[in-house]
Parts: C-alpha cells; sequence; structure tokens
C-alpha cells in the first residue's frame, strides 16, 4: 500500500470543508508514516463546489458521483450526505473497489446499516465510520482510566451530546427534522454515534435498553412563507444496563437537540468504588477525576495539547474541533496502513451496526413503554 492516501470526497457542504481544512492541516502531524491529498470532490450544488477550486491538490470537480468513483487517482472516498443516500452510496463505493470513511449514522436504519457492513466484509474494503470528540486529551485520559482498572467496581457511566439550537420555534426545518432523510431514529441518528463510541470501544455492550423519546416541534418554517412537518425525535434518553465482572452496571445515553444552554456539548462520566473520571467539551482544558479517600474531592487537571498522534502545536495549547477531526482521520490512515497499534482507532461496521440494533430498540422501547433486551 502507498504511503499516500489520495481522498475523494462525496457532499461539499459542512464536513466535506471541514475534511479539506483537515487535510491541509496534515503537516502539523510529526512524525506520521502516510501522507494525505484531496484529489477529487463530489457535490450537486456548484456553489459548494466552488469553494473547493482553491483547495491545492484538487483534479476533479464533478456533480456526478459516478465519475469521481471511476478516478483511478481516487484511494479512499469520504461520504458526508443525508441519511437517506447512505445505503446507496456507501455501496457504490465499495463497488468501485475504494476504501471508505463514512458518516455517521451509517445508514438510515437497521436494514440499511447491516446491508452497508455485509458489503464492506464482502468487498474486503477498509471501512470505518466518523465520530470525532473522543480523540480530544480529555476524553483520552477518561478511557485511559477506565483501562487502568484504578476506578474499581464500575457503578455507572453516562455519555451525552447536547445541541440547544432548536430551542428556537422559527429555526427552518431541514433534512435532520423530517423521517424521510434523517430516520426514524431521528436525534439517535444525528447525535447517537458520538455518545456510543466510547463505551462500546471499552467493551460496555447494552444487554437492554429503556427509552424516553421527546418530539417538542412537530412543525418549523419552511423557508417558502409556509410551515413544513418535523417528525423526527428531538430528544432521546436511554437508560441501559452493561456487565462488568458479571453484574450489570446502568449506563445513560443522552442525544438532545433540545438542551437548554448548551451550544455543541459532548460529555462522558465513568464512576467507581475506588475513583471516577469524567470529561466534558464544555470545558475543554479539564479533566476531573476523584479517588476514593477519607474525603470526598473530585480534582482538575489543566489539559494541553496532548494528541493521540503528536503534532507540531505545542502542548501547554488548548484542543478544539478541529484538532480532533485531523486526529480522526489521521487513526483513519494509520490503521489503513496498519501502524495504528493500541491507540484508539475510529468506529468499525461492526459498532456501527451495534448502535444501530440500540436505536431500533430504543423505538421499541418507548412505542410499547418497556425495557428491551438486545
Amino acid at each position: 500500500m502507498s504511503n499516500t492516501m489520495r481522498v475523494g470526497i462525496i457532499g461539499g457542504g459542512l464536513m466535506g470543508r471541514e475534511a479539506a481544512s483537515a487535510f491541509g492541516r496534515w503537516f502539523a502531524l510529526e512524525p506520521f508514516p502516510v501522507r494525505v491529498e484531496l484529489v477529487a470532490v463530489c457535490d450537486l450544488q456548484p456553489k459548494l463546489l466552488e469553494w473547493f477550486r482553491g483547495v491545492p491538490g484538487v483534479k476533479l470537480l464533478t456533480q456526478d458521483h459516478r465519475e469521481l468513483l471511476a478516478s483511478p487517482d481516487v484511494d479512499v472516498v469520504y461520504v458526508a450526505v443525508p441519511h437517506n443516500l447512505h445505503e446507496k452510496l456507501y455501496l457504490d463505493v465499495l463497488a468501485a473497489g475504494k476504501d471508505l470513511l463514512a458518516e455517521k449514522p451509517f445508514g438510515i436504519d437497521l436494514a440499511a446499516s447491516r446491508s452497508i457492513a455485509a458489503a464492506s466484509e464482502k468487498s474486503g474494503r477498509f471501512v470505518r465510520c466518523s465520530s470525532e470528540f473522543p480523540f480530544l486529551p480529555g476524553v483520552q485520559r477518561v478511557i485511559q482510566a477506565v483501562k487502568s482498572g484504578k476506578l474499581g467496581k464500575l457503578l455507572e457511566v453516562r455519555s451525552c451530546f447536547w445541541h440547544a439550537s432548536d430551542l428556537d420555534p422559527s429555526k427552518p426545518v431541514n433534512w435532520k427534522r423530517q423521517v424521510r432523510t434523517c430516520g426514524e431514529i431521528g436525534v439517535m441518528g444525528d447525535l447517537g454515534m458520538h455518545v456510543v463510541h466510547v463505551p462500546f470501544r471499552l467493551g460496555m455492550n447494552p444487554v437492554r435498553v429503556y427509552s424516553q423519546l421527546q418530539k417538542v416541534y412537530t412543525e418549523r418554517p419552511d423557508g417558502k412563507g409556509g410551515m413544513a412537518p418535523c417528525d423526527t425525535w428531538d430528544n432521546a434518553m436511554l437508560h441501559t444496563e452493561f456487565v462488568s465482572e458479571g453484574r450489570e452496571v446502568p449506563m445513560r445515553f443522552e442525544m438532545k437537540r433540545l438542551a437548554p444552554g448548551a451550544t455543541n456539548t459532548w460529555s462522558v462520566e465513568v464512576l467507581g468504588t475506588d475513583g471516577g473520571a469524567r470529561f466534558s467539551t464544555a470545558e475543554p482544558k479539564s479533566y476531573w477525576y476523584f479517588e476514593r479517600g477519607k474525603e470526598q474531592v473530585w480534582s482538575r487537571v489543566d489539559l494541553g495539547h496532548q494528541m493521540v498522534f503528536p503534532t507540531i502545536t505545542g502542548g501547554i495549547f488548548e484542543a478544539g474541533f478541529p484538532d480532533c477531526f485531523l486526529q480522526m482521520w489521521a487513526a483513519y490512515a494509520a490503521e489503513r496502513a496498519g501502524v495504528l497499534g493500541d491507540r484508539f482507532g475510529c468506529v468499525s461496521p461492526t459498532e456501527a451496526v451495534r448502535s444501530h440494533e440500540l436505536f431500533a430498540a430504543a423505538l421499541t422501547s418507548h412505542q410499547t413503554k418497556t425495557a428491551v433486551a438486545l
């Protein structure tokens, strides 16, 4: 395998441009065994394609994804499109013999997710799914604390992702607010992969779920002077248990578009009999830990730029979203090249399907008002 990874992007919107930005800062990774080049971009909107004309190295701009997939210059394809387009485009990528970094939730529903995973295995291509936040230094400290065993017997786990922008009822409708494009799982499809990635990777696999789902705003302005239906779930709280040392441990996942005061807040907390660890992007430099003693005290560590993959950035500086997005791509490139080692990696197809199994069970739980086994 070449040490240069040539990438094509299908979907030149917010995340597509974020990927281009990450590739433009690739030289900040040091030392790193894989080079990356953005060589092709596909989007249906000419205005979005025009933005990529300013990106060095891009050879192909097209409105036809089949033209991008036919290019011999493309090794890896990053697809960032609405959920209803995932299955077709992901299968097209695999059929074209390209590797894939998929956006979450890896298909609009469980059936689509399983179809993509099966095609991935059959094709033999390298496939992973997007989830950036675990690559922040504070999250990595939580992961290290759990792996160390120093927390003792686990008591409970919480993993959350909160937004507040949808509190405004005058916000126009978009594709994430309608089942036909976002999926029946709603906010779980939009934010759920982010909250399950770390627990799943730590072996915290739910055995049952009881869900509480909310639809608050059932319509929004359509941008044309009228109103359009909003039929996806706005908020989701999933109460689950996983087995640790033969005991069931409570674990709660929260995914909310209506979370007062939260701009874009991701958090994780793990509590045990001997200690605890927690991190929130609301305090991006703060890692909190607890050690059992005579007094009950949580201590705070002021973190710097201690990333999974070292960069030229000084260790005292703060890490932000562009940094964890770059780290996620570095993890993808390293694992694809077989040099990830014991470092944290991107979401696997198996984990992506497991998330959909959880979300499908959550829909059943809410409908029946019962706990559903997984």
